[in-house]
């Protein structure tokens, strides 16, 4: 079967040998919706401003389009997103029971982090970036105290995904969870909390230098973390999420 015979109609593909940023690109670009790839990214930024290792080997792309709906209902696209990635790491490696979502949009791996999404707006264009680590994954002493470590693909799985794959996979995965968004966020939402890490669990949400602890005991229908709190739920629109002991928990 051809790489890309499910690709979606009406979304262009733009494939690159190397780029600064792919959001940045795709920015750049006049007809939308559309997809970019590149090989190398050499200006690659994760959230809050932090930068994205990007070694040859893993993905780095980018959708852009122009969302139809406002900015609150645009922003749940990070939750599309992280679906969508998982439906495609689902299909291509056959491993369904150790990807789950780390609220509000990472990708974990038997508990290592495997994944990043970062969405961004201008002038009435969304670009949703994701970087994955298919082949290997950055140095654990380059990570923030206290984070989940990073993990790839291939080093947990032992299966090797070239990036144009995940790509061809991605896409339509990722046109089929934007269909069920158009009907509300109700479906993406149980479909996120199913597959959720640490549900039930005591974990650390960050913001600044401001911390709450609690139990995550569910996400809002804004998308919000529901945190359970000494003194009450408390909801979490945003924030860096840290959690206890685990296989890949990082060293403090």
């Amino acid at each position: 079967m051809h790489l890309y015979a499910d690709w979606p109609d009406g979304v262009g593909r733009h494939v690159l040998t190397g780029v600064g940023s792919t959001n940045a690109y795709a920015m750049t670009l006049p007809d939308l919706p559309v997809w970019v790839r590149a090989d190398v990214q050499t200006e690659g930024k994760g959230r809050r401003g932090r930068s994205w290792s990007s070694p040859i080997g893993n993905f780095y792309g980018t959708y852009a389009f122009r969302p139809a709906e406002p900015p609150a209902v645009s922003a749940l696209y990070s939750f599309v997103a992280a679906l969508a990635l998982r439906d495609a790491l689902v299909q291509l490696t056959g491993h369904a029971q150790g990807y789950k979502l780390k609220w509000p949009n990472d990708i974990l791996l038997n508990g290592g982090k495997l994944s990043g999404i970062l969405l961004e707006s201008r002038a009435g264009i969304l670009t949703v970036g994701i970087g994955v680590n298919l082949s290997n994954a950055p140095d654990p002493g380059n990570v923030e105290p206290g984070a989940v470590l990073p993990v790839s693909v291939f080093g947990e799985t032992g299966i090797r995904i070239s990036p144009d794959q995940l790509l061809s996979a991605l896409a339509p995965a990722f046109t089929r969870r934007s269909q069920q968004l158009a009907s509300g966020f109700g479906e993406i939402r149980t479909d996120f909390l199913r597959y959720a890490a640490r549900i039930g669990e005591h974990i650390i949400a960050r913001t600044g230098q401001t911390s709450r602890s609690g139990v995550f005991r569910t996400i809002d229908e804004t998308g919000a973390l529901v945190l359970a709190t000494n003194e009450g739920p408390v909801l979490i629109p945003a924030a860096d999420i840290f959690f206890g002991e685990g296989p890949h928990a990082a060293r403090n």
